[in-house]
C-alpha cells in the first residue's frame, strides 16, 4: 500500500452567477470539484475548498432594479438560495463568501495598479452602442436586430441563432435594446485595456507546461498563433461593481473581479482560522497547490487573463486549471420547454441527490467531453449499482451478525481477498487522483460484484437453517461486512449521505482512506437499517413536470397553456399523395420497376460543387430528433451552417476537427431551426449505420472533389 506525504491543497469551483437559481448544468461542477475535495481530505491532505457569488455587472443591477430592491439586497437573497441547494447536495465548501466584498475589492485595486504600474494599462476612446432612454452602454446580449446575413428576426448582438453568422452588435438590422426597447445610438467613451498582447510568450509557455488538459491547451494555442488583442477590463455608470481607482465613474469589468474573488473567499477564511496562511498559498515561491475546476466555455478568462494578470502582479500561477463540458439531458441541450431544464431545487423536491451525485461521478471522466444525463440510463445505474449492488452487500449479512450477538469475527477467513480489496484502493486512489471518477466507479462496482458473487456462493441463509454452523455464518457474513466497508471507503467522496450512515452502522469514526487497512476483527456493529430506497421513473417524470409548470409560470400562462403553446410550435406534417407502393414499400414506375430518382444530364451533374469541408463546431439541435448542427469551413474564410440528419449515428464531440465532404454551391434552405447552407455527404442504410464521407489524407478545407 502506497504512503504519501501530506500535501496543502487549494481548490476552487468557478463562481455562480447572483442572478439566479443552482440548476443541474451548475451541479456537475460543484460535485466533481466536491467528490476531489472529498478523496483529497479522506487522503490526509490539507485540502481548502473556496468558492464565492459572482455578485458584480449590469445584469444584477437590472435584476435588482425589477425587483424593486437594492443590488445588496439581491445579492444576499441569491446566495442565501445557493448555499441552501449546494448544501443539500452534500457539497461541503470550506468558505462560500461573494464578490462584493472588501476583501475583493483590495485584492483587485492592488492587481490592477500592480498591472498599471509595470505598464500593461492602457487608456482609449471607443464606440459602443448606447441606450438613450435607459442612459446606458449596451452589452452584446441587451441588443437585438435582424440578422445581416440571412435576415432573421429576434437575435442578439454577437451571433445569429439561425445561421450561425456572427458579428458586432452595431451591424445588426433595425437594433433595439432589450432593456427599454429604444434604438441604440452609437457613442464613445474612454475604456481601460489590459494589454494581454505583454504576456504573448508567457502564456504560450505556460499553457504547455502541463497546467491544462491537451485538448484545452491545443484551444488556446490557436487563439495565441492568431494573435491575442488588448482586453477591455472596464465598464461606464451606471454599473454595480467595484470604481476603478483613480476614474471616477468607470468600474472594474466583472470577469476581471470575479476570479480574484478566489483569492478573496480564501483570504476571508485564513482571518478566521489559525492553520491557513494566506501567502503560504498564494505567494509567487509557495510550494502549495491551486486548483481550478471550471466549465469549458470561461477557458479564455482562466487560462489567459488570469494567469496574465497573476504573473504581472507577482503571484503564483494556477498548478492545472480542470476544464469539463457542458450537461445535455437524454442527448440534446437542456430545455425549460422540454422541462430538462432542471434547477437543484426541483430534483431535491422529487429525488435523493445521492443519486445524482453517483450518476455524475460514474460517467465524469478528466476530458473537456460533454455529460449526459440520460433519465432513463440514470434510474438504471443507480439502482443497479447503489441499491443492488453495494448496499445489498450490508442488507443481506448484517442481520446474521446481530444474531450471533453483534460482533464481527475474531478472525477472517477470506484474509487473501479482503487484502486484495485493500490493495485496490492504490489503484482507485489514482483514478480519483486523476479525476478518471468513471473508471474509479467501474473498478469499485467491480470488487463489488465479487463481494456479491462471494455471498451468493456461500448461501449463509441456507447454512443459517442448519444447526450448528453459526460460526461459519458469522465467519462468512464478517467477511462480507468488511468488504462492504472497503467499498464504502471508496465511495465515501461520492457519497457522504450513505458514508455516515455506515459509520453509524459500522461503529466507525472515520472512513479514511488509510484507515481501511486495518480488517475489522470481533468488532462490533450496530443494527443494520436502510440506506438508500430504489429512484423511480415515475419521480423523474415529476421533475419535468415541475419544470414545466414553473416555465408556464415565469411566462404568466397555466401549465396547460404552456403545453398547447409548445405542441403548436411543432411543424405539423403536410399531407402528401398517395403513392404507388411495390414490396417493402418502395415506390414502382408505371412499369412496374423500383424508381430510383429522376434521370438527369452529364451536365446537371457537373453543377454540383463537391468541396472539403473542416468541421469546426457540432451540437445537437433542440427539438429535432434527428439532426446535428455542423459550423463547415471551407477554407478562405468561407464559413457555412449545415443542418445534417446524422445524429442518430454520430455524437457532436467526435466530429469536431475533422474533414468531410459537402455539396457547397447548394441553394441555402430554411428549415424550423434556421438556414441550412448546404449539405454533408453520407451513405448508409441508416439508423446507427451512416457513414460521413471523408476526403484522402493530406486534402485541406476548400478543396473541389473532382
Amino acid at each position: 500500500m502506497t504512503e504519501q506525504t501530506s500535501r496543502k491543497i487549494l481548490v476552487t469551483s468557478a463562481l455562480p452567477y447572483a442572478n439566479g437559481s443552482i440548476h443541474l448544468g451548475h451541479l456537475l461542477e460543484y460535485i466533481q470539484t466536491d467528490i476531489w475535495v472529498r478523496f483529497q481530505k479522506s487522503r490526509g491532505n490539507q485540502c481548502t475548498y473556496v468558492c464565492a457569488d459572482d455578485a458584480h455587472g449590469t445584469a444584477i443591477m437590472l435584476r435588482a432594479e425589477k425587483e424593486g430592491i437594492s443590488p445588496e439586497e439581491q445579492i444576499a437573497r441569491v446566495q442565501a438560495e445557493h448555499e441552501t441547494d449546494f448544501a443539500d447536495f452534500q457539497i461541503a465548501f470550506d468558505n462560500f463568501y461573494s464578490t462584493h466584498s472588501d476583501e475583493n475589492r483590495e485584492f483587485s485595486e492592488a492587481i490592477y495598479k500592480a498591472c498599471k504600474e509595470k505598464g500593461h494599462i492602457n487608456v482609449r476612446n471607443i464606440t459602443q452602442l448606447y441606450d438613450p432612454k435607459k442612459e446606458l452602454f449596451l452589452a452584446d446580449r441587451y441588443v437585438k436586430g435582424e440578422c445581416p446575413k440571412c435576415g432573421a428576426a429576434d437575435q442578439y448582438g454577437d451571433n445569429c441563432e439561425s445561421c450561425g453568422a456572427t458579428y458586432t452588435p452595431a451591424e445588426l438590422k433595425n437594433p433595439f435594446s432589450t432593456i427599454s426597447g429604444a434604438t441604440p445610438v452609437e457613442k464613445e467613451s474612454e475604456h481601460y485595456f489590459f494589454k494581454l498582447p505583454d504576456f504573448e510568450a508567457f502564456l504560450k509557455e505556460w499553457t504547455r507546461s502541463g497546467t491544462l488538459q491537451d485538448e484545452v491547451a491545443n484551444k488556446l494555442a490557436e487563439w495565441l498563433d492568431a494573435g491575442l488583442q488588448e482586453w477591455d477590463i472596464s465598464r461606464d455608470a451606471p454599473y454595480f461593481g467595484f470604481e476603478i481607482p483613480d476614474a471616477p465613474g468607470k468600474y472594474f469589468y466583472v470577469w476581471l473581479d470575479a476570479p480574484i474573488g478566489y483569492m478573496a473567499s480564501f483570504k476571508n477564511l485564513c482571518d478566521r482560522r489559525d492553520d491557513l496562511n494566506f501567502d503560504d498559498y498564494w505567494k509567487a515561491d509557495s510550494d502549495a497547490e491551486v486548483y481550478h475546476f471550471i466549465g469549458k466555455d470561461i477557458i479564455n478568462f482562466h487560462a489567459l487573463f488570469w494567469p496574465a494578470m497573476l504573473s504581472a502582479a507577482e503571484y503564483r500561477t494556477p498548478t492545472a486549471v480542470n476544464a469539463h463540458g457542458f450537461v445535455t439531458v437524454n442527448g440534446a441541450k437542456m430545455s425549460k420547454s422540454r422541462g430538462t431544464f432542471i434547477k437543484a431545487r426541483t430534483f431535491l423536491n422529487h429525488l435523493n441527490p445521492t443519486y445524482l451525485r453517483y450518476y455524475f461521478a460514474a460517467k465524469l471522466g478528466a476530458s473537456v467531453d460533454d455529460f449526459d444525463l440520460n433519465l432513463e440510463d440514470f434510474v438504471q445505474r443507480v439502482n443497479t449499482d447503489l441499491v443492488n449492488k453495494l448496499i445489498n452487500i450490508a442488507s443481506r449479512t448484517a442481520n446474521f451478525v446481530k444474531k450471533s450477538g453483534g460482533k464481527l469475527s475474531d478472525t477472517c477467513v477470506e484474509q487473501d481477498m479482503v487484502q486484495d480489496f485493500i490493495n485496490r484502493g492504490d489503484v482507485i486512489a489514482e483514478l480519483y487522483e486523476q479525476r478518471e471518477f468513471g473508471k474509479a466507479m467501474k473498478e469499485i462496482m467491480t470488487l463489488a460484484d465479487r463481494a456479491n458473487e462471494y455471498i451468493q456462493a456461500k448461501q449463509p441463509w441456507a447454512m443459517n437453517k442448519e444447526e450448528g454452523r453459526e460460526q461459519e455464518v458469522l465467519e462468512i457474513c464478517s467477511v462480507a461486512i468488511n468488504l462492504f466497508r472497503q467499498l464504502m471507503t471508496y465511495l465515501a467522496p461520492v457519497l457522504p449521505e450513505i458514508a455516515d450512515k455506515t459509520k453509524a452502522f459500522l461503529n466507525l469514526e472515520s472512513l479514511d482512506w488509510n484507515a481501511r487497512s486495518n480488517i475489522l476483527l470481533g468488532h462490533e456493529i450496530n443494527k443494520f437499517k436502510p440506506m438508500l430506497g430504489r429512484a423511480e421513473m415515475e419521480k423523474v417524470e415529476a421533475i419535468l413536470e415541475e419544470t414545466k409548470t414553473e416555465l408556464a409560470k415565469e411566462n404568466g400562462e397555466t401549465p396547460a397553456k404552456a403545453e398547447t403553446k409548445a405542441a403548436d410550435k411543432k411543424t405539423a406534417k403536410k399531407e402528401k399523395p398517395a403513392k404507388k407502393k411495390g414490396q417493402k414499400g418502395k415506390e414502382l414506375r408505371e412499369d412496374g420497376n423500383e424508381v430510383i430518382a429522376p434521370e438527369i444530364q452529364f451536365d446537371d451533374f457537373a453543377k454540383v460543387d463537391l468541396r472539403v469541408a473542416k468541421i469546426v463546431n457540432a451540437q445537437y439541435v433542440e427539438g429535432a430528433d434527428k439532426l446535428l448542427q455542423l459550423t463547415l469551413d471551407i477554407g478562405n474564410g468561407d464559413v457555412r451552417n449545415v443542418f445534417s440528419g446524422i445524429r442518430s449515428a454520430y455524437a457532436p464531440q467526435d466530429l469536431i476537427g475533422t474533414l468531410t465532404v459537402m455539396v457547397a454551391n447548394l441553394a441555402p434552405r430554411k428549415m424550423k431551426f434556421g438556414i441550412s447552407e448546404g449539405m454533408v455527404m453520407a451513405a448508409g442504410p441508416g439508423g446507427k449505420d451512416i457513414w460521413l464521407l471523408e476526403p484522402d489524407e493530406g486534402a485541406q478545407p476548400g478543396m473541389r472533389i473532382l
